[in-house]
């Protein structure tokens, strides 16, 4: 297993759509474990494959450091197929490193997809569980958490994460 490096904003992947999973084989077995070792390096509850490069549709959370009743999970191709409520809460991303902000998500989600060797699944969340599915699922889908954010805040965002990139280089 080996640790990742994990893409940054403004890097061109974490803005597209990725690919189903049609494959199940070694390599996707490998892609899965160096992301889950890439995750738990990072200090970070979720990942998505484009986070490190692949632009495929897997996606890994770990949140028992908050619920030990969550088992690490493992999705290929997911979809959210119910939701409900609405919350807002605190949101970071390893793919924006030192940036937080208040997103707005659903409560409760209902998510199916595959486990890593193709069998379907559905996972039912709340609380932390439900967010960090949402976060995923929007990385899949080319979205971060600044898309999700209003017109004026992600513009202040911009020009000081600009500020920050060129003083540190």
């Amino acid at each position: 297993m080996a640790v990742l490096e994990i893409k940054t904003f403004p890097d061109k992947i974490l803005k597209e759509k990725t690919s189903p999973v049609t494959e199940f084989g070694s390599g996707l077995q490998s892609l899965i474990d160096d992301m889950i070792e890439t995750m738990y390096a990072s200090s970070g509850v979720g990942l998505a494959a484009n986070q490190v490069g692949a632009a495929k549709r897997v996606i890994v959370i770990d949140v028992s450091s908050r619920d030990e009743n969550v088992p690490l999970l493992i999705l290929l191709n997911p979809e959210i197929v119910l939701s409900g409520g609405e919350v807002e809460d605190e949101e970071g991303c390893l793919s924006i490193p030192g940036y937080r902000t208040i997103i707005k998500r659903a409560e409760n989600v209902t998510v199916s997809g595959l486990d890593r060797h193709g069998k379907p699944v559905e996972i039912e969340g709340s609380g932390l569980l439900s967010r960090a599915l949402q976060h995923e699922i929007d990385h899949l889908n080319g979205l971060l958490i600044i898309d999700r954010i209003g017109t004026i805040k992600r513009e202040f965002f911009k020009k000081r994460y600009r500020k920050t990139v060129t003083s540190n280089e």
